[in-house]
């Protein structure tokens, strides 16, 4: 490969990666907190998908011939997941993703229930404590 063919493929792959740097960043994940008038804040949570292609060729084998093929590409997907919901300073999630398929996917989506419910039995037995 020659040296402009080298210069070249790189220049080819760092574009590819500035645009990528461009698309992905904290912000894209974890999304800029919502203030409602009623004092509510949400704050967006998504998932990011991304992929990175790069190929070239050298099609310039005889001398003085400076052929040079490539190309790249770069892809990404961001899906809502989840708002968390902060309200008189307790923060609870909320889902906004397809329904659980799988029986952990279940299990996982019933553990804030769960222990919402476990938080409020152990009050509710400190309070009968208490008196």
């Amino acid at each position: 490969m020659e040296k402009n063919e080298k210069r070249s493929l790189t220049e080819l792959m760092e574009s590819s990666m500035d645009k990528i740097r461009e698309m992905v960043d904290s912000n894209t994940i974890v999304g800029q907190p919502i203030t409602t008038a009623d004092g509510v804040t949400l704050i967006p949570i998504t998932k990011l998908s991304f992929g990175f292609g790069c190929g070239g060729g050298d099609y310039g084998k005889q001398a003085g011939a400076n052929k040079f093929g490539g190309g790249s590409t770069a892809g990404v997907k961001v899906d809502p997941v989840a708002f968390l919901v902060v309200k008189d300073g307790v923060t609870r999630m909320l889902p906004v993703g397809a329904p659980a398929m799988s029986t952990a996917d279940r299990v996982i989506d019933m553990v804030p229930q769960v222990m919402d419910r476990v938080e409020s039995y152990i009050d509710k037995k400190k309070e009968k404590s208490e008196f």
